[in-house]
């Protein structure tokens, strides 16, 4: 495969039905998911009232408030919540967030990686509008059009998406109701029409409905095969439903329909996921030299990154997230990992005030676990409390992502694990695992069952995760202590050695605990 030009948006991010806030109704809530428009509206009454209700609609979600500033001060209400966690219920902290995530006017980010789908539509703004880095000018242009154009289903399709892209890359979950509405305005319109299923595909995946996003996807692609957002949201459902042989086959499929960056990206994970590391970085360097936005360019070098920090190259990993922020310095995946490659470069200090700035902003459970975890190894005077911090926002964080339709078993499964409680990391592991068998998914439930005490169980589920030649030190980690708790020391021996020659800085508490782990079987020899 060789990259050509790039006309789309890469997404590999890693979720049911949700309401929305007062200011998040894009659309007629009354509007069914069938695709079929209401009696009557073929009158012209009928297109009066409608146009009178979208542009209603559009006016409450235009506050003109800087949504990132009403986001800040939400956080810090919340942060400073978190010095009472132990006496105050965290509903109303969640609730807190849940403000400032939601009162903000709805242009507070930029689109990272790329443009919306291709959209038939006269429409007077341009879905390629989306890949300008501008999401707030993109949606605001859209809003415009749409008051004057209330019946352009192209637009609502694109509207719909951009509030995907917002929700995705802020993290901002109380979006995804808002790109519901607008999507579901879109069908009714024009039943079908390829560039709103593809859209809810993209917002099935953002919520983790796998297999809805999967359904969307190959509805879309029966209406147009070659869609882009389809053929990448094909490929994201199958590889988060755990069918890496259909996800390699979607993969080749959509190279050969749509090559270009988005494809390439994911094309690079699939491989990655079968331990084909070589490959993967070489398709990555392929699509980087391709990349022409910087949308693109940060999305893809932040990938880099990624894959280079994950086999413990750390100064590679920091040259990469230098040049992802180089084209956007806000980019948060490039600005989390630049802060875990310097912690596992032993640049604490930078690492701790690098997440500090990203959690300020975007609360997390990613970010916040590892700026907790980082607190932890510290071990300076008030760090407990504040690593405690840390891990009860991520609490607050999926209460508020479950309530906009976010599945979150797995955010669950992995924090409350190490960091929460034990029963609920076992429940959740488990109902993740119930709908989708993947590498992250094994893994989870293995270290759930492990920290539960239920090792001789958690041993097939350890060994499924590192059944791929996925290269992750953690998983190895996981599954070396699981095999020393259950009698098998020369294993447990192999795969911690493993887990720290392959990334001997994978977690701040986790690898201090793997070498331990393996002193004590060295001594025990």
């Amino acid at each position: 495969m060789s990259p050509r030009t790039n006309d789309g948006a890469p997404e590999h991010e890693r979720p049911a039905s949700g309401p929305a806030s007062e200011d998040a109704a894009v659309a007629d809530p009354d509007l069914s998911e069938s695709g079929q428009e209401p009696a009557g509206t073929d009158s012209e009454d009928a297109f009066a009232v409608e146009d009178v209700e979208a542009t209603e609609a559009l006016e409450a979600t235009d506050s003109g408030t800087d949504g990132a500033d009403v986001r800040v001060a939400a956080v810090r209400r919340v942060a400073a919540a978190g010095r009472r966690w132990r006496r105050v219920q965290l509903g109303a902290c969640a609730a807190m967030m849940a403000v400032g995530l939601t009162a903000g006017a709805i242009a507070i980010g930029a689109v990272r990686d790329g443009q919306a789908p291709r959209v038939v539509t006269a429409a007077a703004v341009s879905p390629g509008l989306l890949a300008s880095g501008n999401l707030d000018t993109a949606i605001t242009a859209l809003q415009a059009h749409l008051r004057a154009q209330p019946r352009d289903f192209g637009s609502w399709a694109t509207l719909g998406l951009a509030y995907v892209e917002q929700a995705r890359t802020k993290g901002d979950p109380s979006r995804y109701p808002q790109a519901e509405q607008a999507l579901k305005r879109s069908l009714s319109l024009k039943k079908d029409n390829d560039a709103a299923l593809a859209g809810r595909a993209a917002l099935a995946a953002a919520r983790h409905d796998f297999a809805g996003a999967l359904t969307y996807a190959d509805r879309a692609l029966a209406q147009n095969p070659y869609s882009e957002r389809a053929l990448c949201s094909r490929i994201d459902a199958l590889v988060e439903l755990g069918r890496y042989d259909d996800a390699e086959k979607a993969a080749d499929l959509a190279d050969r329909r749509r090559p270009g960056v988005p494809v390439f990206t994911r094309y690079a994970y699939v491989h990655e996921l079968r331990g084909d590391v070589t490959t993967a970085r070489r398709v990555l360097e392929r699509a980087l030299s391709a990349s022409t936005t910087p949308g693109d360019i940060s999305y893809v070098a932040a990938q880099l990154g990624q894959l280079a920090w994950n086999q413990g190259r750390y100064e590679e990993a920091l040259t990469y997230y230098a040049r992802a922020l180089a084209a956007d310095d806000t980019y948060l995946p490039a600005l989390e990992g630049r802060a875990r490659a310097q912690a596992a470069s032993g640049q604490r200090a930078e690492a701790i005030k690098g997440l500090e700035a990203v959690v300020a902003r975007y609360p997390l459970p990613g970010p916040l676990v590892a700026l907790g975890e980082l607190y932890e190894a510290r071990g300076a005077q008030g760090d407990e409390e504040k690593a405690q911090n840390q891990y009860a926002l991520v609490d607050a964080w999926t209460a508020i992502a479950r309530a906009n339709g976010v599945n979150v078993d797995l955010d669950t499964a992995l924090a409350a694990a190490d960091h929460g409680d034990k029963a609920t990391a076992l429940r959740a592991a488990r109902d993740d695992w119930s709908r989708r068998h993947t590498v992250h998914t094994a893994d989870a439930l293995a270290w759930a069952l492990h920290v539960n005490g239920k090792d001789a169980e958690a041993l097939s589920y350890a060994r499924q995760a590192t059944a791929t030649g996925y290269r992750n030190a953690s998983f190895l980690y996981h599954r070396g202590v699981i095999e020393k708790a259950t009698g098998h020391p020369d294993d447990a021996r192999t795969h911690l050695a493993a887990a720290l020659r392959l990334n001997p800085g994978f977690s701040p508490l986790g690898a201090r605990e793997a070498r331990t782990a393996l002193k004590t079987l060295e001594a025990d020899q």
